[in-house]
């Protein structure tokens, strides 16, 4: 069967899906972000516990990815994935009835079991169905989808949030989710290339033993786990220092500062472009360093050095998660495409639990400079692990690929 190409209603229909799909999966996964500090002065309990409305979705949609890429092999890829858009837009429905803090938690872990068909599907979906001379533009549009969807799900709980309660918001969310859900079930092209296996444990075992010997896939998992560790640590604790002197912003202010993460889907674009025809390790480098950048900027009393801080911060990120992903797909083999993906996931949102999490500690002992400190440490430590790349020579199933 072709693949599906640049310019056909097949293309079309895909990229609307998948946008829609991005926006239901990191609208609900990453709402709750600007209301740390609501949640924490509501249930009375600490910024870094009040962050587990986070940690806890993003820690369980890690694990979660590792056994649905094992059941999409058998399920088939368009069919697990709307069944978690629908099933987690009803959680998010449900979340929005919570009256205590552990509730809240216990629906945000099953949202975190719910969303993972979504990412761990969508990557090998789309590298199985698009060009693999297209796949880095694709997958660029991807992962602006993802920034799309994170935008609109701070931006509209925030709003909501001062006009109404926070309660009204998910709900609200939930019910746009839905309505979203539907419309990437009816839109998204069948899968063509897709084979259809047994459900193997064994099998799974060793597709991802595959995974984990390949050297240059693990820097590339690593990698992942830092990017996404260093953007969720800044974006979760950003609204300390923006409702205090000496801005004093409201909420809705701080969450449509969330829009500046749309320069973040541009980037995605720019950078999956680029991907097919340049340097990925130097790519993901200057992603890196615009990112540092950018943190710094933040330490500045100045909104305006605030505001141009996001947005470098923003632009690096997804620059280097798009190429980093799109890398992770041409590396791996055929038989372990499904397997790669999902352990970059794993490493990628496993980061985003665990040191966002931690960067609530910082938070709370050095104030947000001690934040920027956290994260460019990591930082440094994601350069390093690029500079390891470049040295690794290219594996023998990307050879003539990869530059």
């Amino acid at each position: 069967m072709p693949y599906i190409e640049i310019g056909s209603s097949a293309y079309r229909r895909t990229l609307l899906s998948m946008l829609l799909g991005s926006l239901v999966t990191f609208a609900i996964l990453y709402s709750p972000q600007t209301l740390i500090g609501a949640f924490a002065e509501q249930f009375n309990v600490s910024p870094s516990t009040a962050s587990f409305v986070i940690s806890f979705s993003t820690m369980m949609l890690a694990v979660s990815m590792l056994f649905v890429s094992v059941f999409s092999n058998a399920w088939g890829r368009k069919g697990v994935m709307s069944v978690s858009l629908f099933v987690t837009s009803v959680l998010a429905i449900i979340s929005s009835f919570s009256n205590s803090f552990h509730l809240l938690l216990a629906l945000r872990l099953l949202e975190g079991v719910s969303l993972a068909g979504f990412p761990a599907i969508a990557m090998t979906y789309l590298n199985e169905e698009i060009s693999p001379r297209s796949i880095g533009r694709v997958m660029g549009v991807y992962v602006g989808g993802t920034a799309i969807g994170g935008f609109v799900g701070r931006v509209f709980v925030s709003a909501l949030t001062d006009l109404f309660s926070w309660h009204v918001a998910l709900l609200v969310l939930g019910i746009f989710s839905l309505l979203c859900s539907i419309c990437f079930w009816l839109y998204l092209p069948k899968s063509q290339h897709f084979q259809p296996a047994g459900i193997s444990f064994k099998h799974a075992i060793n597709g991802f033993k595959n995974g984990l010997a390949n050297k240059k896939l693990l820097i590339l998992y690593l990698i992942g786990f830092l990017l996404l560790g260093v953007y969720v640590t800044l974006f979760n604790y950003l609204g300390y220092p923006l409702s205090q002197s000496p801005y004093y912003l409201s909420q809705t202010v701080i969450g449509f500062l969330f829009i500046f993460q749309l320069i973040g889907s541009w980037s995605s674009f720019l950078f999956g472009k680029l991907a097919d025809k340049h340097s990925r390790a130097g790519l993901i480098g200057i992603g890196i360093a615009l990112t540092l950048i950018g943190a710094l900027l933040t330490l500045y009393g100045s909104l305006v050095f605030m505001i141009a801080g996001l947005i470098l911060f923003a632009f690096g990120f997804f620059a280097g998660h798009t190429v980093a992903s799109s890398w992770v797909g041409r590396i791996a083999p055929a038989s372990s495409k499904a397997y790669a993906s999902s352990l970059y996931l794993l490493f990628y949102y496993t980061g985003s639990s665990l040191i966002g999490w931690s960067g609530g500690f910082f938070l709370a002992s050095f104030h947000w400079s001690g934040v920027i400190a956290f994260i460019c440490v990591l930082l440094v430590l994601t350069v390093l692990l690029v500079i390891q790349l470049r040295s690794e020579p290219a594996s023998q199933t990307s050879i003539g690929m990869e530059k």
